[in-house]
């Protein structure tokens, strides 16, 4: 887990924090579309929409990835709209479509934590488990990392890691 620029990260696959029509916004998504170039969102235009707790890719355009994997999570709605298992879904796609392009490396940020206002405490366990389950099913990917924009957030998820490994 690291505070960063999620669109510096020298890694195979950087996951963008996408919506569902793939047509860059705020936050993770816009930073990705700006410094990545207009190339990604042409084949994001070619792709055109992808449903919540799903993924597609990319390439990466200028940055220093090869990929992007464009995961919609979900909005948050109060808990009662399967929130969770999109989110779930959001994390073991991107790790699988990951593998299946030969990717080793990836950046998440945290996924639906922004503008789709899930909160930060209840999305980390679910994103870290996901990811930790997807891992142990994916054994070619050899390195995760959560990317955040602020120490607060960073703080939750590591919070939710050291309870992950204690089986909390």
């Amino acid at each position: 887990m690291t505070l960063g620029d999620i669109t510096r990260e020298h890694v195979d696959a950087i996951v963008n924090a996408a919506n569902a029509e793939l047509r860059g916004g705020g936050g993770v998504d816009g930073a990705i579309h700006r410094t990545g170039g207009p190339e990604i969102m042409a084949e994001c235009r070619k792709i055109g929409h992808c449903a919540p707790g799903e993924v597609v890719i990319t390439g990466a355009g200028r940055l220093p990835a090869r990929f992007v994997i464009h995961a919609v999570g979900p909005v948050w709605q109060g808990g009662g709209a399967d929130e969770d298992l999109l989110l779930a879904s959001c994390h073991e796609r991107a790790l699988e479509l990951a593998r299946e392009h030969g990717c080793r490396t990836v950046a998440f940020p945290a996924i639906s934590t922004g503008a789709y206002g899930y909160p930060a405490q209840l999305a980390a366990p679910i994103a870290l488990a996901a990811t930790n389950d997807a891992l142990i099913r994916l054994p070619l990917i050899e390195k995760v990392r959560f990317v955040f924009v602020d120490e607060v957030l960073r703080g939750i998820y590591e919070q939710a890691l050291a309870r992950l490994k204690r089986g909390a």
